[in-house]
């Protein structure tokens, strides 16, 4: 009998990678791997189950960016194209069958796995408690960037409730990840918690060849 994997990672990476110019920036070379693979080797260090979400036509070269890994793949194709990445959230969620999963957008390779883990163990940590009306369960954990915006997609979420926030918000012509989480109840991590787990160059992202260029000289 298989067992149900307890944490899964979602690589979100149906993007047009506009701001690259030209090609998919999740299969660029970084260091000789391509970017996701960066990613999914991150991961893969604290995760039982791996999901890359992509649009159909992606499917073929992430396939084949993936294939050295020792772990198989599942990939989720988005329903409709070019929905961002809130549709990329929830389409990932719903393949995972995990019932919490980190979600980290391909264009980042120095995501920190002591992040992940922190993140995981809040989000495990904190159970069903009781309120004034009602008990409610941490459904996400976000953290918070020093500038103070929340980093959405490098955050732990409760696959379930999260994917169906997802699909609400779409269904009300939100696009932004901030919809769905002000329908489910969510945690920040604030800087100094994570800080003690990782740098803020746990947060890069590639978006442009310039950037590629500059992580490669990190490498």
């Amino acid at each position: 009998m298989t067992e149900t994997p307890s944490r899964a990672g979602v690589i979100i990476a149906g993007g047009f990678s506009t701001r690259f110019q030209d090609g998919d920036k999740a299969v660029a070379d970084l260091d000789g791997t391509p970017l996701i693979g960066h990613v999914a080797d991150r991961l893969e260090d604290v995760t039982d189950e791996l999901v890359v979400n992509c649009r159909a036509e992606q499917v073929d070269a992430l396939q084949d960016a993936l294939e050295t890994r020792s772990r198989t793949i599942q990939v989720a194709v988005d329903r409709t194209p070019d929905r961002g990445p809130l549709a990329g959230i929830a389409t990932g969620l719903e393949a995972a069958s995990a019932p919490v999963a980190a979600v980290v957008a391909c264009d980042m390779p120095f995501v920190e796995t002591a992040l992940l883990e922190a993140l995981f163990e809040r989000l495990e940590g904190d159970g069903d408690r009781e309120t004034d009306e009602h008990e409610v369960r941490t459904a996400a954990v976000v953290p918070k960037h020093p500038d103070g915006w929340f980093q959405t997609t490098q955050a732990v979420y409760r696959t379930e409730p999260m994917a169906n926030a997802c699909r609400t918000a779409l269904e009300a012509d939100e696009g932004k990840i901030l919809a769905a989480l002000d329908r489910i109840e969510w945690t920040v991590l604030e800087p100094a918690d994570w800080k003690r787990h990782a740098t803020l160059g746990s947060f890069d992202s590639i978006d442009t060849r310039a950037d590629l260029e500059a992580a490669r000289a990190r490498f």
